[in-house]
């Protein structure tokens, strides 16, 4: 951790005491002011609701710039390692801190290609179920169920097991999405392939079936590649903080990665793409277009215009133009045409990079906005989205659990509060209430 290179003077008002906290910088971004003698030295606790302002660790994987949209994994820029890398590679990168060589790629693709078939009972662990369950309840349910199929993997203390449990997770992860999509359809499993890509298998866990061969379609492989690079980390975002969160408890990763999933299941995190697809089936047809923009604009009505705008980016989502392309290819590449939802979100998109409002206000298309329009060309239904979207985040999760339990300055989580209760009061009995 850098050291401090100045201080900053915080003076109590109330008792006219004055304290000199330490600033720590960073490689790039804010610097930090190191409050953790606050309390001692004053009394005093910080109130930061959502922690929008506060760094609860330090952290070499991702960085974010919301002002100018700017998103690096290990210092690549997402956008180049979008076009020039693929999901697997990130992967390593996310995991070790550095692209690998040619050597240590091919023994990480061949490691997590030839671990994504699960113990034949989690096929009975499904069945349990019921036949219309969401796919993110069996997703999760099943993830945390995997500590009780791998036990030689959850001491998080042995260094080799933590790697073991972490390649299994990433390669684990899109063959245990695939049964829950094809649970909720009625139909077989598919086993993994190991002739396949990371993307090409998932796609094919999804989509064959026994009575016919399957064919990858390249343009559409292409796209899931992306989809999962653009997705893979965000840096202390509301899931990413609940697997650090659980795994400060000394939790076994199975269990982190699934309260992740948990976390990542509400509609303002993973769930933004889903309501992209609400959010246009409301809108309905093109000629309502003036109508809900009208809403958005008004400050007392509840409508959102969902995949548009970023609580981060302040500017603009660089993920949104690679996915951006990548949209315009999938529907080309289908020959999809008259698809009402589909002409209804790029009538959207091209009035959202004209309309002074959008512009004013710098709600650009984001990643959620696209990647919901291509995974229904694709094929997902909506009740998918946040599945594929947890298959590409556990790379991050993993790569932020190790990361955690591998800092030496990082303590079981407990946040504080700003407590405004009744004071201490004597119990009265209920005859005398």
């Amino acid at each position: 951790m850098a050291k401090p290179t100045n201080t900053v003077t915080f003076t109590d008002n109330s008792t006219g005491k004055t304290v000199e906290l330490p600033v720590i910088p960073g490689t790039i971004g804010p610097d930090v002011v190191d409050i953790r003698t606050l309390y001692s030295e004053t009394g005093l606790f910080t109130f930061d609701p959502g922690f929008g302002m506060t760094a609860s660790c330090k952290s070499d994987l991702t960085y974010i710039d919301g002002e100018v949209g700017q998103l690096l994994h290990g210092g690549y820029s997402i956008s180049e390692l979008a076009e020039k890398s693929d999901f697997l590679e990130v992967a390593y990168l996310l995991l070790h801190g550095e692209l690998p060589n040619s050597q240590e790629k091919q023994e990480f693709d061949y490691a997590i290609t030839h671990h994504t078939m699960v113990h034949e009972q989690l096929h009975t662990f499904f069945r349990g179920f019921r036949r219309d369950a969401h796919p993110m309840a069996i997703l999760c349910g099943v993830t945390g169920a995997l500590s009780a199929f791998y036990h030689d993997s959850t001491d998080i203390n042995d260094p080799q097991q933590r790697m073991i449990a972490s390649r299994r997770l990433i390669a684990k992860m899109p063959t245990l999405a695939a049964m829950a999509y094809k649970y909720s359809l009625g139909q077989p499993f598919n086993y993994p392939r190991n002739n396949l890509t990371y993307a090409e298998n998932f796609l094919q866990m999804c989509f064959a079936v026994p009575a016919q061969d399957y064919e990858i379609n390249p343009v559409l492989a292409d796209a899931m590649n992306k989809i999962l690079i653009l997705h893979a980390d965000h840096e202390q975002n509301a899931s990413t903080s609940t697997v650090r969160l659980a795994g400060s408890s000394g939790a076994n990763p199975f269990a982190c990665i699934a309260a992740g999933i948990a976390a990542l299941w509400g509609p303002a995190h993973g769930g933004a793409n889903e309501a992209v697809l609400t959010m246009l089936n409301e809108i309905g047809d093109r000629s309502r277009i003036p109508e809900f923009i009208k809403r958005a604009r008004d400050k007392n009505d509840p409508f959102r215009l969902f995949g548009f705008g970023h609580r981060v980016y302040k500017n603009f989502d660089p993920r949104a133009k690679v996915m951006r392309d990548s949209c315009h290819e999938v529907l080309n590449n289908l020959g999809i045409k008259n698809e009402p939802l589909l002409d209804l979100a790029m009538e959207l998109e091209d009035i959202a990079l004209k309309d002074e409002y959008f512009i004013e206000k710098k709600l650009y298309p984001n990643v959620d906005f696209y990647s919901g329009i291509i995974l229904k060309a694709m094929g997902f239904p909506t009740s998918m989205f946040t599945v594929l979207f947890a298959v590409a985040r556990t790379v991050g999760w993993i790569s932020q659990w190790k990361e955690m339990i591998e800092d030496p300055l990082q303590r079981i989580g407990r946040p504080r509060q700003l407590y405004i209760g009744p004071a201490e009061r004597s119990y009265t009995p209920v005859d005398e209430r």
